[in-house]
């Protein structure tokens, strides 16, 4: 196989990864600056309870469209890099299984809405949500597609300029038309905005189908083949909408709703990872294929080091202040400031998992499924008990004349919701370990991103947080997050940073741009 450039040139795979991570991490703080205004909408004006229901619809039908993309979100990249077939027409095989797949999950959410809204009255066309399943199916597949291609710059487009900005724009010009339905046709629009987006340069770059003809017989053997990785990335996905699940089943709808902000704001940070998914997989596959593992095992070190660094620092940034940060969507949602400080532990925790994954759905895959598996077990156990246990605790604590608030609704406790918060920090801790473990054997070397000067990078930080705290909240929001990012940022580039993690803030000519090394990337995945 002749080796493109990437590939050749000295420490090309980590400067296609660093230029793939740049493009994807502007989008990341773009569609932080869109996320936070809906939250602010959905909470000052719509409400804790609405957001509630809002919340518990949305994940069940996005966790169906996960489920709809039959793996090929992570999967098309090597049915791509394998084929002799026309890539278009290989791409459109791939969106016809999104379209067979989110038809048959939009039935059954259509025929049990109760899935949707188990917490609350089914209102009008409630029951036609689940028809934004095929918009966010065949969006996925679409970016997947455009960044085999190297064209990350779609996905940071689609996901992180007119989705979020459509749904945070469409909520507050809605909210005049309807408190109890605004919510809910925002998203709808949000999914339009991105199923265009994402078509829109699919068309440009692969052109039409000419010539395609569905196979089914070759259809039904891709989407067998990625029963594993369906799984594990429904699974990987769902884990971080499971704990809105349980609390609609043991919660009231505002409490739900307070959780929602908690776990928004927490799952920032995770999208650092998503931030080098469509450039990590092409990489991976490309070295697997070479059967150069050692290479696998150090893009797998050097990503997850980058990720842990970012989701610390950006952990205790937003974690230090914050009673500020909820404070911000209103009042009553600083009742989830614990929620929100353990979800940004677990977020940190998950990131070894996360990176080890990316190259486990290619080499062990249906082990990688079954830590999934038995990380959702330990997640729904382990936030059940505490649930309870947290509620039988909180009473005995007030009538020993210690702080404890207990409404007279268990349902309504903003405190023992916190237990679905640790259950998820423990099942990430769970799968972390059994994952890299797993990956290190398969691979032959040790693919840990863990670093030690984050602990004194953290330490700095910590110690800005202390004066932050003591500063009012405007203060804390406003000069406050900067400080401890700063303060962080400071230790872990002097201490942490080699010279090639700093290849990720390397621009100009000297260095690729992303684009360009992405590009290179994807040729040499191809080979001649």
């Amino acid at each position: 196989m002749t080796q493109g450039l990437a590939a050749t040139e000295p420490g090309g795979d980590i400067k296609a990864l660093a230029a793939g991570g740049r493009t994807n991490f502007f989008g990341f703080v773009i569609r932080l600056a869109a996320r936070l205004p809906f939250l602010f909408v959905a909470g000052r004006i719509y409400g804790a309870d609405a957001l509630g229901r809002f919340a518990i619809a949305t994940i069940t039908v996005e966790f169906a469209a996960q489920l709809a993309t039959l793996g090929l979100k992570r999967g098309l990249a090597q049915q791509l890099s394998r084929s002799e077939r026309p890539h278009v027409h290989v791409v459109w095989d791939a969106m016809l299984l999104g379209l067979v797949g989110s038809a048959v999950a939009a039935a059954v959410l259509i025929a049990l809405p109760r899935m949707m809204f188990p917490n609350s009255a089914i209102h009008g066309l409630d029951w036609l949500l689940p028809l934004t399943i095929f918009g966010w199916a065949l969006s996925d597949i679409a970016l997947a597609a455009l960044a085999y291609r190297g064209d990350v710059a779609a996905t940071v487009k689609a996901r992180a300029i007119v989705e979020p900005w459509t749904i945070s724009i469409a909520a507050f010009a809605l909210s005049w038309y309807s408190l109890r339905d605004g919510l809910i046709l925002a998203y709808v629009l949000s999914t339009i905005g991105a199923f265009v987006a994402s078509l829109w340069p699919l068309l440009r770059s692969y052109g039409w189908p000419s010539g395609w003809r569905p196979e089914p017989v070759r259809l039904a053997k891709i989407a067998a083949r990625n029963v594993p990785l369906a799984g594990a990335d429904a699974i990987e996905w769902g884990s971080r909408r499971l704990d809105i699940y349980i609390l609609g089943r043991f919660f009231l709808p505002d409490i739900v709703g307070i959780y929602y902000v908690a776990q928004q704001v927490a799952s920032l940070p995770q999208k650092l990872k998503t931030s080098f998914d469509p450039i990590l997989g092409p990489v991976i596959t490309r070295n697997l294929e070479e059967g150069n593992r050692v290479a696998v095992a150090k893009q797998v070190r050097q990503v997850g080091f980058w990720i842990i660094a970012a989701q610390v620092g950006i952990a205790l940034a937003l974690g230090i202040p914050g009673e500020a940060v909820m404070g911000l969507v209103g009042p009553t949602f600083v009742g989830g400031t614990a929620a929100l400080g353990f979800l940004l532990a677990a977020e940190a925790i998950a990131a070894t998992a996360a990176v080890s994954e990316a190259a486990l759905i290619y080499v062990a895959r249906w082990r990688n499924l079954a830590i999934s598996l038995m990380m959702i077990a330990v997640q729904v156990v382990v936030s059940i008990t505490l649930i309870y246990a947290l509620r039988e605790t909180l009473p005995l604590l007030r009538s020993w004349g210690l702080p404890a608030r207990l409404p007279a609704d268990a349902r309504a406790d903003p405190v023992s919701a916190a237990g679905v918060a640790v259950g998820l920090m423990v099942a990430l801790g769970f799968a972390s370990v059994l994952k890299s473990r797993l990956l290190a054997k398969r691979l032959g070397a040790r693919v840990s991103g863990w670093r030690w000067p984050i602990v004194w990078a953290a330490a700095a930080a910590s110690a800005a947080g202390a004066i932050v705290v003591l500063m009012p909240e405007w203060f804390q929001l406003a000069f406050g997050v900067i400080l401890i990012l700063a303060a962080y940022g400071g230790v872990i580039w002097v201490r942490g940073f080699t010279h090639e993690d700093r290849a990720l803030f390397r621009m100009g000519k000297a260095e690729d741009n992303g684009a360009e090394a992405a590009a290179r990337t994807v040729q040499a995945a191809k080979g001649a």
